[in-house]
């Protein structure tokens, strides 16, 4: 199975002094990726076509005829920058092919991925979100389906470290050790939604220096009965204790467009070494209540 897109996805959380970096050493870490692209009729270099392209997506570009643009108004100040002829710049066709044809995503993405690591103050999150999401405007006519990349980043920093492309929902499950392959995990937390809770990418993210925060539904059943029991008030005989429980809980409460919401976060590590999961250290209940201040409905 192929987890390839042209759909390359780069986001930075910009503070209000912004990032700063050297355009040329971009264009330098780019100039390693292989070009698949004949001789004959290349007009540009692919490392020049991907610094645009990277520059104009960072800027709030995501279609190849708004890069296409964002460019041709900033070719004189890029081609200044990267010592290039100028040019009209290229077509949007022409980053389609080059990122649809001429070079691997994922080599690109790494690549992409290691430089913006480097920039001052980058990378420095604990925690990795891991989630899928379909791209809004991308499903055909007549389908249900649109182009759909399962990507680690930190919400944090609002930086995309690593993507794949997935077919279908299921198979969130096949590509997720691949982008987990592509990341530094030492001294990182890993966050993923139910579908994602799985033995093996337990194992893997801890095997490399990571740890993990798994939500529990009704696709690993037992784990989930395991740790609904352990919450569930005790039924005691007459004449016997409860169990001692090591329960620790913290309360967070946010008052917000008309509404109060209460959360309640209890954690044990009591299933630790009872439970059949690997690496499980501890286990949590988080509560939430709602409640509309203008009409008192509570849910």
């Amino acid at each position: 199975m192929k987890y390839n897109t042209v759909h390359v996805d780069i986001r930075l959380r910009l503070s209000e002094d912004g990032y700063v970096f050297d355009v040329g050493s971009l264009y330098d870490e780019l100039l390693g990726l292989s070009d698949k692209r004949h001789a004959r009729g290349k007009r540009y270099e692919s490392a020049l076509v991907l610094v645009f392209y990277i520059l104009a997506r960072l800027a709030g570009e995501d279609q190849p005829c708004g890069i296409a643009d964002w460019v041709c108004a900033h070719r004189a100040i890029l081609c200044q920058s990267l010592q290039a002829p100028r040019s009209t710049g290229p077509s949007h066709n022409t980053y389609r092919r080059v990122l649809g044809e001429a070079v691997e995503v994922i080599e690109l993405q790494a690549t992409v991925g290691r430089f913006l690591m480097r920039l001052p103050g980058a990378g420095q999150s604990v925690l990795v979100a891991l989630d899928g999401k379909t791209l809004r405007g991308s499903i055909p006519i007549g389908q249900l389906r649109g182009i759909h990349p399962l990507a680690a980043y930190l919400p944090g920093e609002g930086l995309v470290l690593f993507q794949v492309l997935v077919l279908s929902k299921e198979n969130e499950i096949s590509a997720a050790p691949i982008v987990l392959k592509h990341l530094d995990l030492r001294g990182k937390i890993v966050r993923g939604d139910a579908l994602l809770t799985q033995r093996s990418l337990s194992v893997q993210i801890v095997e490399a220096g990571g740890e993990y925060v798994w939500l529990v539904k009704e696709n690993q059943l037992q784990l989930l009965q395991d740790i609904v029991q352990l919450f569930q008030p005790e039924v005691c005989v007459p004449g016997f204790s409860p169990t001692p429980k090591d329960f620790r809980t913290a309360r967070t409460t946010n008052k917000a467009h008309g509404r109060l919401e209460e959360r309640r976060l209890t954690t044990s590590r009591l299933l630790r070494g009872y439970v059949d999961w690997p690496c499980l250290e501890q286990v949590f209940k988080l509560e939430r209540r709602v409640s509309q201040l203008k009409t008192g409905q509570v849910r």
